[in-house]
């Protein structure tokens, strides 16, 4: 059985400030979402899209803090990014939501699956839960998600776009 996935900080604030927050559902439900992202979104003020979701969407869960695994904090990251893959290295089958360069070559070589930003919509699409993806990275992109069109072209190849 899979565990519910856990999300960092941006993909959250893309998604949320796209009006896409329900596509994290794709990656399963409930979102798991560690105390220090949950301190990095609060930051930003009450009115933010993203604090606006951590209160309204009953799916994303909370799951307080905790204690960087000792492999994870090896590499130096920033304290969500840690914290996300630090829960997903002691919770086999836990999917990371991460977008973070430094943070996926981490889970990459702990042998922690991961998925960003892009492969959600992607996965949403794949899924049918959408009908195009372009409009929507369009979205993500006018809320500031940078996608080099070296990335972006192919992977909309892999769904037909």
């Amino acid at each position: 059985m899979n565990e519910a996935p856990v999300v960092n900080s941006s993909p959250l604030i893309y998604l949320a400030h796209s009006g896409l927050v329900s596509l994290l559902e794709v990656a399963g439900s409930p979102v798991r979402i560690p105390g220090a992202v949950v301190a990095e979104i609060r930051r930003r003020g009450p009115d933010d899209p993203t604090a606006r979701a951590l209160r309204e969407v009953p799916w994303l869960e909370e799951i307080g803090s905790l204690e960087p695994h000792p492999r994870v904090a090896l590499w130096n990251l920033g304290p969500g990014e840690t914290a996300v893959l630090s829960w997903a290295l002691g919770h086999p089958g836990c999917v990371a939501i991460i977008d973070d360069r430094a943070g996926r070559r981490c889970a990459e070589f702990l042998g922690i699956s991961f998925i960003g930003t892009l492969g959600i919509v992607l996965r949403a699409k794949r899924l049918g839960r959408v009908d195009s993806a372009r409009p929507l990275v369009r979205r993500l992109q006018e809320a500031g998600m940078y996608l080099s069109d070296r990335v972006l072209e192919p992977a909309l190849k892999l769904v037909g776009e």
